[in-house]
């Protein structure tokens, strides 16, 4: 049976402008060489995918392309391959990369490089990955010896330009790849300056997720009458992933997490949460409940990222948490679950995460945490997916068993203070939880009042007495004893 590159055409949402395109076709088909094409099944595949049939004949004709297409879709693939057949012929020059792709991440940078690794073992191409956390002295040699293929992100790349390390004028194709989580991450403004540093008759292609303002305002001003591809509608999760949101408060989000970790079949998870601190607290958590967990954000040096999503991809570990440095082009086959501990605070992210899940025509379950501080993010996230995500029911037991996780927290001091309040019915009625101080305090009222009031009597009748006016030259003050004895 085939086995598609990516995911099934059904999987990326609406069908391809031209679905027969996208079926009954293999690799062959597309006009790729024999070299590339032994790589390809030597990799298992020989049916492309929707966005792959109709990208990579456009890019062998040396058109500009404009491809709309979600994660998970083989997106990579479709720029890989047929420029390993492009840079086939030519000669290498020192510092003068003869093409460039820009990803947003070094873990979306790091995996352009191992399809390039994978694809192009039968040429004799030389590529540079060019990233933060890496030493930069190895990079600059690979750059002196020439390279065929420079992968590199925007920020490190204008670091080595500024510097006289690389000369961009022999650059002859560009791909942005994630173009709209580089307008995410604030890198507009240094790809626009990469473009113009580029000879004006490169090829460009650009792939997006989605299409806002900012990157057809790009597209615009450095592609040249691009061929424009869409392989499902823009921010369109994949309908192989069954989605769901759990109603919690803040204090019991991390017990939600831990019930669905251990009851929902999970066989490999991404927890994503949206600070780097709520990362580290929440994977040293699991790991005291006694979850095989790792970690990865951007505070964590190269080595260790790497290291982390070694462990996880071999299995050492089969729950990552992570920021979103690693919600989009991380590829990492068989991951049963995503979770979004915090709701995601872009629209977009949330595509991202929950396509790490149900890749390449596999099913999968993404769960998004929602507390009532999140309703406007939830509802921003519907409103660009167009689906009104179902709430997910814990069964009885698992509700059960979830409230008995805080019952001892919750209930102990609840019992405590019905117990010294019983015979005390001035209390209000009303106070279900106070704490301990509001209610100390009304009881302290309570004891008091009745005492003023029993020694109200004794105190005031003297001086009501006192206070009468007397006639002149009597007494008018209180009448001591000794006034009462009789001399007889």
């Amino acid at each position: 049976m085939a086995v598609p590159y990516g995911a099934v055409p059904e999987a990326a949402g609406s069908p391809a402008p031209d679905p027969d395109i996208a079926h009954h076709m293999n690799f062959a088909d597309l006009g790729l060489s024999d070299e590339l094409l032994q790589a390809v099944e030597a990799a298992g595949y020989t049916e492309p995918t929707p966005i792959q049939a109709q990208a990579i004949p456009q890019v062998h004709m040396m058109k500009d392309l404009i491809a709309i297409a979600q994660t998970g879709t083989g997106k990579t693939a479709s720029f890989v391959l047929p420029m390993i057949d492009i840079l086939a012929a030519g000669r290498r020059r020192a510092r003068m990369p003869r093409s460039l792709i820009l990803a947003p991440t070094r873990e979306l940078a790091m995996q352009v490089a191992e399809n390039f690794e994978k694809y192009g073992v039968n040429h004799d191409l030389k590529m540079a990955l060019l990233i933060g956390g890496v030493q930069m002295g190895d990079q600059v040699k690979a750059l002196d010896e020439g390279v065929d293929v420079l992968i590199a992100t925007p920020g490190r790349l204008m670091d080595l330009f500024e510097r006289g390390k690389i000369l961009l004028t022999g650059c002859e194709l560009l791909v942005i790849d994630e173009a709209d989580r580089m307008l995410d991450m604030g890198f507009i403004p240094d790809i626009e300056s990469i473009c113009e540093k580029l000879p004006t008759n490169r090829q460009t292609l650009l792939f997006s997720a989605t299409m806002p303002g900012p990157i057809k305002k790009l597209a615009d001003r450095f592609l040249t009458n691009p061929k424009y591809i869409e392989v499902a509608r823009p921010a369109t999760a994949n309908i192989n992933i069954a989605q769901f949101k759990v109603k919690v408060t803040p204090r019991k989000k991390r017990e939600a997490l831990r019930q669905l970790l251990r009851t929902d079949d999970v066989h490999t998870a991404i927890v994503f949460a949206n600070r780097k601190t709520t990362v580290r607290d929440l994977n040293k958590s699991l790991k005291r409940h006694g979850f095989a967990t790792g970690e990865i954000h951007g505070d964590m040096d190269q080595s260790s990222r790497m290291a982390e999503l070694a462990l996880f991809k071999s299995g050492e570990i089969n729950i990552l948490v992570a920021s979103d440095v690693a919600a989009r082009g991380l590829d990492v086959k068989g991951v049963s679950h995503v979770f979004n501990f915090d709701t995601p605070w872009h629209p977009d992210d949330y595509v991202h995460r929950i396509g790490r899940t149900g890749r390449a025509g596999a099913k999968g379950r993404a769960f998004t945490f929602v507390t009532p501080e999140d309703a406007e993010a939830i509802a921003n996230v519907e409103k660009l997916t167009g689906i009104e995500i179902p709430v997910f029911e814990f069964a009885d037991g698992d509700g059960k068993e979830q409230e008995s996780d805080k019952a001892p927290a919750e209930s102990k001091p609840v019992a405590d203070k019905p117990k010294r309040s019983r015979s005390r019915k001035s209390e209000s009625k009303s106070d279900d939880t106070p704490r301990a101080g509001e209610r100390a305090e009304p009881k302290a009222k309570a004891e008091a009042k009745p005492r003023r009031e029993a020694r109200k009597p004794r105190r005031t009748e003297p001086a009501q007495e006192a206070a009468q006016p007397g006639k002149p030259g009597e007494w008018n003050g209180p009448i001591p004893d000794f006034l009462n004895i009789s001399a007889g």
